[in-house]
């Protein structure tokens, strides 16, 4: 696998003083080309400030939310933003939210336990999805952070404001002796409407902070200081997301949104003005500092993350994702608002879900009943998305809403459209669970919630060593994304002051800004590399190119249950069908022999038995 980056740091001294963004440079032209150095004055020298990646976005949402960096993994539902996944970026310095939507409250209360005994250095959050057919889902959610003492709540997919946000915010609403109104309770709307996006930006009703008085939610008092207070902390502007989304574009929505906050701060002044982030479309460098550029106080990933190791999905998901290109991803019917005619953005690349799913809607458009299908509808549906009678797959559903949504299931026992649509959503629901689990007999029907981000990333982290999943940790993806956003608005910086930057300076991949960590980094310090070291270490053990081949020759025959001489060297370890578990248990064997630790990415750098053995060999 070739690196598709033009420079190395090792031989540039000018990139590196650049790349050195915890330090001022110092820059000049000479003979019309961009010189740079550690700083020292000198005549003829212009110096930079300073620009690590902790000055990016507003220093308000690293005071109000207890973190290092204006960063924050957003939540994908069925726990794919899983326990680890949140630990490990809080633990890198940003705020990871909890993908609680689809799962049951005990597996939401484990997870929440889970996360609260690593006794991270700041909070975290869990998110709390609209479920326009079971309200009270939303509020068992609710009653489940509170009671657990969880601070933050990412509020995503409501298209107006509904009493379990506000039951929330309300429930921790206090006056200091400053006499100004707070909550202890925080959340971040994730939304992409300014008509929605106006009622966060406002305190919530007098008709509903009565109803939750009323209910005994919230205290009187808690709901006259709710009162004085917006309902949001913080707002996402989701664009072009994966899952639902508007498909907006980012340079239109998130303008308009920042305006609409500004117009209501004006009006109310809010002693705590509402932030405003960015999401959708980020998974490169160019993309965060194009948000942080537009005025973005903070910036959410999503579609990225959920190739990396600590996503709760399957390996295949993930293998299908790091796969995907910009184009590869499509909109599909959402299971949870299927009759509603709301969408949700796929990944289309490996699977046929997209296309199936679109069909279940053409016929419930088009059909009252499943008794109208024609035969050969019936039959395609009962062959290829259910692969089974219609009759089962209602039994199976109609003993689901019993236990879940009993009030959805009186509906559809009295109504055969609902009753169809509830079967489609069957297969809609499963779609996804499918993808998580990693079904192998079900890999054309994966539903993997994805956005053009995705393809972006892959493309970027081509020939790198966040190229294949083994080596994608949400630390590094995020290390990379903001040392590399800082250093474009470095660069922009450069050209603001006239002088000329070469535009292959803006192209630099993960692997430049991974080698520019800080030293003084360690395993649990913000943003520090969650794998093994990548230097690759001397062999404790004297074994030569010739040895480790046919080390590792004998081990994949093993695997394909062959012998070791019809192992071609040459050949690239994927042509051996290792999929990312089995490469990474061939590299643990490998080291149990020579006796040393490997970085997990060795293997995907030098993807050939020949190529791997003669680059540790060498070592020997």
């Amino acid at each position: 696998m070739q690196a598709v980056n033009t420079y190395t740091l090792r031989t540039d001294s000018s990139l590196c003083s650049l790349l050195d963004l915890e330090h001022q440079c110092a820059v000049r032209m000479v003979e019309g080309k961009l010189t740079a150095r550690a700083t020292g004055q000198a005549e003829g020298w212009s110096e930079m400030a300073a620009s690590p990646p902790e000055h990016l976005g507003s220093s308000a949402f690293r005071e109000r939310f207890g973190t290092r960096f204006a960063y924050m993994a957003g939540a994908m539902a069925n726990g794919i933003a899983s326990e680890k996944l949140v630990i490990g970026v809080c633990e890198a310095g940003g705020l990871g939210s909890f993908g609680a939507a689809g799962l049951s409250r005990s597996r939401i209360q484990s997870a929440i336990r889970q996360i609260q005994a690593a006794r991270l250095n700041g909070p975290f959050a869990v998110n709390l999805i609209h479920s326009p057919g079971s309200p009270e889902r939303e509020m068992e959610t609710v009653e489940d952070c509170l009671n657990a003492g969880v601070e933050i709540i990412e509020a995503s997919a409501f298209m107006k404001l509904e009493p379990s946000v506000v039951c929330f915010r309300a429930s921790g609403c206090f006056q200091g002796p400053d006499g100004i109104v707070r909550s202890r309770r925080r959340v971040v709307a994730k939304l992409s409407r300014c008509e929605v996006a106006e009622a966060y930006l406002r305190p919530p009703t007098r008709e509903m902070l009565d109803a939750l008085v009323s209910a005994g939610r919230v205290t009187a008092e808690q709901a006259r200081w709710a009162e004085q207070i917006p309902v949001a902390n913080a707002i996402t502007a989701e664009a072009d997301s994966g899952g639902h989304t508007d498909r907006q574009p980012l340079v239109t929505l998130l303008p308009a949104i920042l305006r609409l906050r500004d117009d209501i701060q004006n009006e109310r002044a809010y002693p705590e003005p509402v932030l405003i982030g960015a999401a959708g479309g980020l998974g490169t460098p160019a993309s965060l500092a194009a948000a942080f550029a537009m005025g973005a106080d903070y910036v959410v990933t999503g579609s990225i993350n959920q190739s990396c190791l600590e996503a709760g999905t399957s390996d295949k998901a993930k293998e299908l994702l790091a796969m995907a290109e910009p184009s590869d991803v499509a909109m599909a019917p959402a299971a949870d608002m299927f009759e509603m005619g709301v969408q949700v953005q796929v990944l289309k690349r490996g699977t046929l879900f997209p296309m199936r799913a679109q069909r279940l809607a053409e016929i419930y458009r088009q059909c009252e009943s499943l008794d109208e299908l024609s035969a050969a509808d019936r039959q395609s549906l009962e062959k290829q998305c259910f692969r089974s009678p219609l009759e089962k797959v209602w039994q199976e559903t109609e003993n689901f809403l019993a236990q879940h949504q009993p009030r959805f299931l009186a509906d559809a026992q009295q109504s055969p459209r609902k009753r169809m649509g509830a079967c489609f959503r069957w297969y809609l629901g499963q779609a996804s669970k499918w993808a998580v689990s990693g079904q192998s007999d079900r890999v054309t029907d994966f539903q993997i919630w994805c956005g053009p981000a995705m393809g972006a990333f892959n493309r970027w982290a081509r020939g790198s060593s966040l190229g294949p999943p083994a080596g994608r940790t949400v630390s590094r993806v995020a290390q990379a994304l903001l040392r590399g956003a800082a250093f474009l608005g470095r660069l922009q910086t450069l050209r603001s002051g006239g002088f000329a930057v070469p535009s292959r300076l803006f192209s630099l991949g993960p692997d430049e800004f991974l080698e520019c960590v800080p030293a003084s980094s360690t395993a649990r310090a913000p943003f520090a590399d969650q794998t093994r070291q990548t230097a690759v270490v001397a062999p404790q053990r004297r074994a030569g190119p010739r040895e480790i081949a046919a080390f590792l020759a004998q081990q994949i025959a093993e695997h394909l249950g062959i012998g070791a001489q019809e192992i071609d060297t040459q050949l690239p370890f994927e042509s051996f069908g290792l999929d990312s578990v089995n490469a990474m248990l061939t590299l643990k064997r490998l080291e149990e022999w020579l006796g040393v630790e490997l970085p997990p990415t060795l293997i995907w750098n030098y993807p050939t038995v020949h190529l791997l053995a003669q680059r540790l060999g060498r070592k020997a």
